[in-house]
């Protein structure tokens, strides 16, 4: 019985569902730009500076290769957008 419960609470879990309908996403890749590039901008600024003190600039170099590239998910306009989009197209779920 306990067994047969359990199993029919996770077919029910297993079935797709529909995104609720009130849940309003407009502007939020802008406040999450906002909000964490700044704070992106401080680590990264601390962490180029310890490797420039304690000269090790090859890992100097690398670091502002991967921050660069990093950079550019926050700082190109629309490629949060894309991507989740790509994401949610991958998952099979469609949106208006």
């Amino acid at each position: 019985m306990i067994l047969k419960t359990i199993l029919l609470s996770a077919m029910d879990l297993a079935q797709p569902t529909t995104p609720p309908a009130g849940v309003n996403t407009e502007g939020l890749a802008d406040f999450l730009r906002k909000f964490f590039a700044p704070l992106f901008l401080v680590v990264v600024s601390v962490v180029a500076l310890f490797f420039l003190f304690t000269r090790e600039i090859t890992r100097f170099v690398q670091f502002i290769i991967l921050a660069v590239a990093i950079g550019v998910i926050f700082y190109v306009p629309n490629i949060i957008e894309v991507t989740a989009k790509a994401i949610a197209g991958a998952l099979g779920i469609t949106g208006g």
